[in-house]
């Protein structure tokens, strides 16, 4: 067997093999004699027709199926061979083959890019301020108020406005004709952009029992095809407005949303904040180093691997999306950023890969081990809970991706120049 690559692209290549003419007819007169021994021909036993008569039959399926088998037995010899280890299955040429004569093929398959040396040292970047704020804590006690606020109906009865949860029904037309004519009740927060905002704005200033017309022009893009590009008019009736009644922000209060006493509150909430701040800032630097890695090592990237990035990537937002009982619409402009965020993905785990290879750096069972805690203390679950979910052989190697790529991390910023902003 002869074997000879061709590098086409940084990362693409092709093998070219050839199969020597005894080889492919010892196959051939294989399956000959397989095929002679079930064939059931008119005039002939089974068993019995001659090899000429079954050539005249089956000899493009034979030879279709010997050309399958040499490639599938020798494709694999023939990259071990070459040290070559393939990104995508192997787009193999349409070939012919011929009994007396050798029998060659055509393997095109992306590989990893020779990298001949990584830019990782010397980046500059800032971190962002990590310095918490009496108004960041305000703001974290106006959410705790609002969460623990109570509901009624305004005393004395009033029109609605914006912070009022509205009760509604409507009824809808489309370009004039009726669309919806069966009322279809909805509670909504006016101001809070969870309905049209020409439904919110007749609903401010309407007093309950009131019915008002907000005309809406739809997206050429609505989820909705019947909807796109067309004039809708709804028959908005306001059935009921409550309002919400916040607490007093006091010693009670703290002891409500389990604290000693406000002093304590705020302390705890201040705690709270400084770590999300901190985790946002070892975020953000991270970014910016992955950003600074891939614009030092400029390296063409696999497209087969950048299509399964961005593909994982949009089953990850949609997922999410639903998971807030959303919708997302992956727009053009939505997958070109996806594409373009899983084209800088790739890159930086190729270069991350040489950097780990250079410098030896590994993952030990200590470092696995304390994945399992920092992931339990993420999801809220126990250690024992996480361990039994990261069996999964695919999710262990996820773990292990991640934990290898923190570490890469940690060597990068030790070798750059962090500035505090």
């Amino acid at each position: 067997m002869q074997v000879t690559v061709e590098k086409l692209s940084p990362v693409l290549v092709e093998l070219k093999v050839e199969i020597p003419a005894e080889q492919v007819r010892t196959e051939v007169d294989k399956a000959y004699a397989n095929l002679q021994r079930s064939a059931r021909v008119r005039g002939f036993r089974q068993g019995k027709a001659p090899r000429h008569v079954l050539a005249h039959l089956y000899s493009g399926s034979i030879h279709a199926d010997v050309a399958r088998r040499l490639v599938d037995t020798t494709l694999n010899r023939a990259l071990a061979s070459q040290q070559v280890q393939p990104l995508s299955q192997p787009d193999i040429a349409p070939v012919e083959l011929r009994p007396e004569e050798s029998f060659s093929y055509k393997a095109r398959f992306e590989v990893r890019p020779d990298i001949a040396e990584v830019k990782w040292e010397g980046f500059e970047v800032t971190r962002p301020k990590t310095e918490v704020t009496a108004d960041m804590i305000d703001a974290e006690v106006a959410r705790l108020r609002r969460e623990h606020a109570t509901l009624s109906a305004p005393e004395p009865e009033r029109p609605a406005k914006a912070g009022d949860l509205a009760r509604i029904a409507f009824t809808l037309d489309v370009d004039g004709k009726v669309r919806e004519d069966k009322p279809q009740e909805i509670e909504t927060e006016i101001g809070s952009g969870q309905v049209f905002k020409e439904i919110e704005d007749v609903l401010t200033g309407m007093n309950v029992g009131e019915t008002k017309d907000a005309t809406v022009e739809f997206s050429e893009r609505h989820t909705n095809e019947v909807l796109r590009g067309k004039t809708g008019t709804f028959h908005v009736t306001l059935k009921e407005v409550r309002e919400r009644n916040f607490p007093e922000v006091d010693d009670e209060f703290a002891k409500d949303v389990g604290h000693e006493n406000l002093e304590a509150m705020r302390a705890a909430l201040s705690a709270k904040i400084e770590k999300e701040l901190k985790q946002k800032a070892t975020d953000s630097v991270a970014e910016k180093l992955v950003f600074e890695l891939c614009k030092a090592n400029p390296i063409p990237v696999p497209p087969s691997l950048v299509e399964q990035q961005a593909q994982l990537t949009e089953r990850e937002l949609v997922t999410a999306a639903r998971r807030q009982g959303q919708r997302l619409e992956m727009t053009p402009e939505l997958r070109a950023r996806v594409h373009a965020d899983a084209e800088t993905k790739v890159r930086a785990g190729l270069i991350m890969a040489e950097i780990a290879k250079a410098k030896t750096v590994q993952v030990t069972p200590q470092d696995i081990e304390k994945g399992y805690e920092e992931l339990a203390e993420q999801t809220g679950k126990n250690v024992a809970k996480v361990k039994a979910e990261y069996r999964d052989p695919k999710k262990q190697e996820m773990l292990i991706g991640m934990i290898l790529e923190d570490k890469i991390l940690d060597l990068i910023e030790a070798a750059s120049k962090i500035t505090e902003a």
